[in-house]
């Protein structure tokens, strides 16, 4: 019974470690999504080579959590397979064998409902939120929570196609900002990275652009062609957007 215990604390501070990093890379920035997915990655050792992962090692802060993972994983690893096997070695009677599988499969069905409850994840986030203000020196934000990533406003990545609706014209030709988009930033093809970018910039094709918008917004200006119909679905989203802040705007008078 003491080692399916020793396991199931094992399990725990497992999941604690992993939702504590979690927390701590979205400060870096990262979405939650993707912050959770690395964290698991990289505590498990599953080691997936992505873009974000190349962001990972570029970033000193990030780079300093996942190493902290990677050796707190190894050490849970380890720990979890030697209680796995202290728990069924020995001579032991069927009605025994019956009442420690029960016991562990409870356990580990308890956990899960604990680290899939939203409620448990706001309160653990909260005390991990504070705890990291509080005793380190992570000079860093939730730019998630900075920018309202919420409903429809997402920062999405998009790609400048060839011949496309935004391929060679500059912002203030392109006049994003009347539907609700706002640049952030762009990475040309030769690496080089334009923050904050002007009406006077512009987009060539190849680019990659860091937007921020409406999510529905974006998706339609990624299918848009050049010429008279890409220019009539501009003028239409202008129109949809005009109408979106009219009603936020009455939404905010009922509000007060």
């Amino acid at each position: 019974m003491l080692a399916i215990l020793s396991l199931l604390v094992v399990l725990s501070l497992s999941l604690l470690v992993t939702r504590i990093a979690t927390v701590a890379l979205t400060y870096t920035g990262m979405s939650r999504e993707s912050a959770r997915f690395q964290a698991r990655s990289a505590f498990t050792g599953t080691g997936f080579t992505t873009s974000e992962s190349e962001k990972i090692v570029t970033h000193p802060v990030r780079r300093r959590i996942i190493l902290l993972l990677m050796l707190f994983g190894n050490a849970g690893i380890v720990a979890v397979v030697t209680s796995l096997i202290l728990t069924f070695v020995g001579e032991e009677t069927g009605t025994t064998l019956t009442i420690k599988i029960a016991l562990l499969i409870t356990g580990i069905i308890g956990l899960w409902a604990i680290a899939s409850s939203h409620w448990v994840d706001r309160q653990l986030s909260k005390i991990i939120e504070w705890a990291l203000s509080r005793y380190t020196r992570l000079e860093v934000r939730d730019y998630a929570s900075l920018l309202h990533l919420a409903g429809e406003y997402k920062v999405s990545e998009l790609h400048v196609d060839p011949g496309g609706w935004l391929a060679n014209r500059s912002l203030r030709e392109l006049k994003l900002r009347d539907e609700g988009l706002l640049v952030l930033g762009i990475e040309r093809t030769s690496g080089e990275f334009i923050g904050t970018p002007n009406g006077e910039t512009m987009l060539q094709e190849g680019d990659n652009i860091i937007i921020y918008g409406r999510d529905s917004t974006v998706a339609e200006l990624s299918q848009r062609q050049r010429g008279v119909t890409g220019d009539m679905e501009h003028l239409q989203e202008v129109s949809k957007t005009e109408r979106v802040r009219e009603a936020e705007k009455r939404l905010d008078k009922e509000t007060d």
